[in-house]
């Protein structure tokens, strides 16, 4: 199969991930193009990568057109809408990192000129990563029956809820929001920059939120430390009437007088004698394999296997295949987090409203 080419706003931290991956992959993607306004950055881009870079969205878009079945945005919130408005007025489709717009009036903004005609995906990867995805598969395969409740401390605002969406099988119901913000100390731990250079006290902020949407429930609880620290770890819970997930744990009641427990457990090549390379092959649990990696051999962490999977499907998708994670759903999950941060400012509860978006998807969550 011919490598999907696809054109990249932005040359960022984020952006890279997209770079390596191609990297990575060279008969799966191929960049073909880049956008970096910045004359001095796009040199340094292009130097490092070997992609063409254009400061210039006419000419970059004219590169686009020729050769490449979507182009990535990959910059800050704030610019988002104005590179998802111009690639639809060309014609040319858009994987967009999230969260698609900034506020609620931004959100509203960008569906309001661009709506669900323009073809937008996101690129929320989180549901797409390993471990996630193994535990969304068992959530919907009817083992822990009817799922009533996500706890999920992994990922802040929109990554959160989208994950406990996923879980719950909510798509663009309306929900009760309560939420409250707690400081605590913290030794200072790495970021993207790398470890810590000497040690430091700071401060940790962690929001926790309930989302009632009835006869379901989500919880978020996080803190921005979770993302690298050494000594904050992450934290899954899933209930159904039949069964539990706990991180990697499953217990269920295949009959009422009997239980079963079992565990998600990641199996790796390059173990011992295994000379397959290093890499993940999937996540088995429960008698079957929960998630097969589909960008195997290459040696990928679980987030650029979960990005990996958004540049395929958006080839899928630009082919004819569903939407995957529509404009939307991105746009739902950040006026959530919206939402969950507005209940935790205010103090009191949240009772949010059917948005634009949500009237004109009436398939909710896929």
């Amino acid at each position: 199969m011919e490598a999907i080419a696809f054109g990249l706003i932005g040359g960022g931290w984020r952006a890279e991930f997209f770079l390596r991956i191609a990297k990575a992959l060279p008969e799966r993607f191929a960049v073909k193009a880049a956008l970096v306004r910045d004359r001095g950055k796009a040199d340094k881009l292009q130097e490092q990568w070997g992609v063409k870079t254009y400061t210039s969205f006419g000419e970059f878009a004219a590169a686009c057109r020729n050769g490449c079945s979507f182009a990535v945005v990959s910059v800050k919130r704030l610019a988002n809408p104005e590179f998802i408005e111009r690639l639809a007025e060309a014609g040319i489709p858009a994987l967009v990192e999230t969260p698609p717009a900034d506020g609620v009036e931004g959100l509203h903004r960008l569906w309001e000129r661009v709506g669900p005609a323009a073809k937008v995906q996101i690129a929320e990867q989180y549901a797409f990563q390993p471990m996630h995805a193994a535990r969304i598969r068992l959530a919907r395969s009817g083992r822990l029956g009817e799922v009533s409740q996500a706890q999920v401390s992994a990922a802040h605002d929109y990554h959160g809820i989208s994950l406990i969406r996923r879980l719950l099988g909510i798509g663009f119901e309306n929900a009760v929001i309560r939420a409250q913000t707690f400081t605590s100390p913290i030794v200072k731990s790495p970021d993207r920059s790398g470890p810590p250079l000497s040690e430091e006290l700071t401060e940790s902020q962690q929001i926790i939120a309930t989302l009632d949407f009835g006869n379901k429930l989500g919880v978020l609880d996080f803190t921005g430390d979770q993302y690298f620290s050494w000594i904050r770890g992450k934290r899954i819970l899933v209930r159904g009437e039949r069964g539990e997930i706990v991180n990697d744990e499953v217990s269920w009641l295949p009959s009422f007088d009997r239980p079963l427990y079992d565990r998600l457990r990641r199996i790796d090549t390059g173990h011992g004698g295994n000379l397959e390379g290093f890499h993940l092959q999937g996540i088995m649990g429960c008698g079957e394999w929960l998630y097969e990696n589909p960008h195997a051999p290459a040696r990928l962490s679980d987030d650029e296997i979960a990005v990996a999977e958004t540049l395929a499907r958006m080839g899928d998708y630009v082919r004819g295949c569903p939407s995957f994670y529509s404009l939307a759903e991105g746009c739902q999950d950040h006026y959530l987090a919206l939402e969950m941060q507005r209940a935790a400012a205010d103090g009191v509860p949240i009772v949010t409203e059917t948005q634009p978006w949500a009237e004109a998807s009436p398939r909710g969550n896929g």
